[in-house]
């Protein structure tokens, strides 16, 4: 099968390209105010542990997951571009869950982002959004997930945390407020679920999540001086 988008776009074309690095605290973006920690190293960081154990012990299951979260990202880039993208050169797992989440990718359109570097002064982070469209009519910050599993809401906490910082970045960096968050996740057990929230609901989790962070390695770089 051919999947064909037909969307709108009104893409902001000012947005600066940022080089990222790594070190043993995560990953950084080199930003016009200097080096910026990454979104997803911070709202992720306290579950990190845990999927660093995971991913040593089982090796092969982390590059699957790893390949079919590439695959389905680039398969929906490709749609929502209006690029063709044809269901037999994607393997299995990856186009079950991209025919899962067509419908909900079919509710977006006026596009103004897709892959887009962010920066904010305010949160002092940076990274990469997945989309930045109207999602049924309203502007919003759009992440797209793969899943083994279904998911509950208290397992995402990280992916709305991740949003709120993008929103906050984009109003700061194009002056438009987001005031919608929206995660889908289209899992391997038939799954394709919609998360909707605002990023108000989640500024303070986030804003604990970067003292946390901070609080760790300045801690780390005392005791090692």
């Amino acid at each position: 099968m051919l999947y064909q988008g037909n969307f709108i776009h009104e893409m902001v074309t000012d947005i600066e390209p940022l080089e990222s690095s790594q070190d043993s605290s995560g990953r950084f973006y080199n930003t016009p105010y200097g080096k910026m920690a990454s979104v997803t190293t911070v709202t992720g960081w306290e579950k990190q542990k845990f999927f660093a154990e995971w991913r040593k012990n089982n090796p092969e299951e982390s590059k699957r997951v790893c390949a079919r979260g590439n695959y389905l990202h680039n398969a929906i880039e490709k749609y929502l571009l209006n690029e063709p993208v044809l269901e037999d050169d994607l393997p299995n797992n990856s186009k079950y869950l991209f025919a899962q989440m067509k419908d909900s990718l079919d509710k977006i359109n006026n596009i103004r982002a897709l892959e887009a570097p962010l920066w904010s002064r305010a949160t002092n982070l940076a990274g990469r959004v997945d989309c930045v469209a109207e999602y049924e009519g309203e502007l919003s910050i759009i992440d797209f997930k793969g899943s083994t599993r279904k998911k509950r809401i208290r397992d995402i906490d990280n992916y709305f945390m991740q949003a709120t910082a993008y929103a906050i970045a984009w109003q700061e960096r194009t002056g438009q407020p987001v005031d919608q968050i929206v995660i889908l996740i289209a899992s391997e057990d038939g799954a394709n679920q919609v998360f909707r929230s605002t990023p108000q609901l989640h500024t303070e989790a986030l804003l604990k999540a970067i003292k946390k962070y901070n609080e760790h390695f300045a801690s780390t770089l005392e005791e090692l001086c």
